[in-house]
This record gives C-alpha cells, structure tokens and sequence, in this order.
C-alpha cells in the first residue's frame, strides 16, 4: 500500500531541478508546473504552457529518481493531462 505524501515534499524536488512554478495571475495560468494534493497517498502534478507532454516526461524522471511512483492520467471526461505521485 503507499504511503502517506505531500504536496509540498513532490514541489520541492521539482523546484530543486530548475522547474518554474505556474502562479493563476490575470485570469490565467502562467507556464510552469502547479501540484495537488489528490488525497493522503496521491499527489497530482499538472504543466501548464507549451511543451507539456515533453515536461511532464521530464519531471516524471525526475520524481522517479527521487524514489516516488509516477503513473501518466488524464482527468475523467478527456480533461486535463497530469501525473499522478505516490510513495512506495
């Protein structure tokens, strides 16, 4: 069963690899990544701006690296493209 996990714990290791973060300012997102927290054992990472599919892949090695499980989805109803983090 995973382990418990926090949003701020998977922001910090993508921040540490030179990863922007996406603020909402204007009405809109600006480019760089956002998590949240899905749950007590899942986080969810979203990239905003272009190049998604090549960054999530990107922070997905990273995660990896880090020792996290990181499995690609979708939101339900062909939403948003994300990465879904948990602890081993």
């Amino acid at each position: 069963m995973a382990r418990r996990i926090r949003a701020a714990s998977v922001e910090q290791v993508i921040t540490e690899k030179g990863h922007p973060l996406s603020e909402y300012w204007d009405g809109d997102w600006d480019p760089g990544f956002r998590v949240a927290q899905g749950g007590t054992r899942t986080v969810f990472v979203f990239y905003e701006g272009p190049g998604e599919a090549d960054q999530l892949d990107a922070i997905t090695s990273e995660l990896r690296e880090a020792g996290y499980q990181v499995h690609h989805s979708q939101m339900r109803g062909g939403g948003r493209r994300r990465l879904e983090v948990t602890r081993p």
